[in-house]
């Protein structure tokens, strides 16, 4: 049979990012599988090297809206070590405390997203029922449902009252009753079993040949979660187990997350019980001393990394960002070995992506010869809008013209 190569994306239905997938096929059957990045690339990193950190907190909570706590506190912890800022205990309580909620939210959308890529729709409607419940809880404690403005150097910038804990725990009791239910389905429904089980398979030493990490390594029995081995926050006082299982395929990383929701309502209810009294941050200096840190967090998705180098200066000279998508990206074309193709959205989707978090734009192709080139923010900006303006969209027209709409 002929082999057929076929582009899936950059815009296309299983995903709401655009990425840009070639599938070599033999009839049905997946061959190859390559990904390519970029079509999301927005300069973070290097935005963040042209402003100050306090400015850095919230553009490094813009990465990813579903796993904005993930990045701006992975970035702050960072900061604060190299400032050698000692954060009051309640602080980092309610830094946690956000952690798990935005956990919670995570998964649920997750689990939505799963049974929509296999026509299970209802399951879809249910969670992002629940997920509204936690959204309202996280708008309540921090005043956003999404990019949640909590953090700050040296702490946090809003405390939580005894009603607002109260409110906190009646939620937690709702979506722990309904979780359970998405267990029950997720463990006795056998046309979800059969459409999830051997699919994605992803073998233990695979996941840590390729370097997965988050719930994507944990349902290939890779024992690790940076909570636990290299605790930060409120962790280290915290009493919890990580979700382990041997399907190694999509069916196994749908009961790592709901095991881990389960784990998570067990923690916020430490939290409320345990949340200490005293200040909720710690005075910063503008200029943050000479040095360098390493900061390792636990997203929903797997292990966020963050690099933060500082020259004595109000800005960083630089920051690095490892997302957990790009960790995982690996393991799809693996998972995909000798798969069909309507296995491909699920797959996709099981390692619950954030092409946002992932892109990166290193390389430059010049008069066609590709060069390595260092480009400031202006350029990058500049750069931009020419590439757009070559094809037709002129963004400064376009802004000419809604601004007289609006007059």
């Amino acid at each position: 049979m002929h082999k057929v190569i076929i582009p899936v994306g950059p815009q296309h239905p299983a995903l709401k990012e655009p990425e840009n997938f070639m599938i070599t096929l033999s009839g049905e059957k997946i061959l190859k599988f390559s990904a390519r990045l970029g079509y999301n690339h927005r300069g973070i990193e290097k935005a963040c090297e042209e402003r100050t950190y306090i400015q850095d907190v919230y553009l490094t909570e813009r990465i990813c809206g579903i796993c904005s706590h993930s990045h701006s506190t992975c970035f702050v912890q960072a900061v604060e070590e190299i400032a050698a800022l000692e954060v009051p205990k309640r602080a980092l309580y309610i830094r946690t405390l956000v952690a798990e909620l935005e956990r919670v939210h995570s998964h649920l959308l997750w689990l939505g997203v799963a049974g929509h890529e296999v026509g299970f729709d209802t399951l879809l409607m249910y969670t992002w029922r629940d997920r509204e419940v936690v959204m309202d809880i996280l708008a309540m404690l921090t005043g956003n449902r999404v990019n949640y403005g909590i953090n700050t150097i040296g702490g946090v910038r809003r405390d939580i009252t005894p009603e607002q804990s109260k409110e906190v725990a009646k939620a937690t009791n709702t979506l722990e009753e309904r979780t359970k239910y998405y267990i029950q389905i997720a463990t006795k429904e056998t046309t979800l079993i059969k459409r999830l089980s051997g699919v994605g398979v992803l073998s233990h030493d695979d996941a840590i040949r390729l370097g997965a990490v988050g719930p994507t390594a944990r349902a290939s029995s890779v024992d690790r979660d940076v909570r636990r081995d290299d605790p930060y926050a409120a962790y280290g006082e915290l009493k919890f187990k990580v979700i382990t299982d041997n399907h190694n395929d999509v069916y196994g990383r749908t009961l790592v997350r709901m095991g881990e929701l389960m784990e998570s309502y067990s923690m916020i209810r430490q939290l409320l019980k345990n949340m200490p009294e005293g200040p909720i941050a710690v005075k910063a200096p503008r200029k943050i001393p000479a040095g360098e840190a390493v900061s390792r967090y636990e997203a929903p998705r797997g292990e966020d990394v963050h690099y933060v180098k500082s020259n004595g200066s109000e800005k960083p000279e630089r920051v690095k960002v490892r997302a957990p998508t790009l960790a995982n990206i690996q393991t799809v074309a693996k998972m995909l070995e000798d798969r069909q193709l309507a296995d491909l959205p699920i797959v996709i989707a099981a390692i619950d992506p954030c092409f946002s978090c992932t892109d990166r734009l290193t390389v430059i192709k010049e008069a066609g010869v590709r060069k390595n080139k260092v480009m400031s923010w202006e350029d990058l900006h500049d750069y931009s809008i020419g590439w757009y303006r070559e094809r037709g969209i002129d963004f400064a027209g376009l802004n000419k013209k809604l601004t007289r709409m609006l007059k």
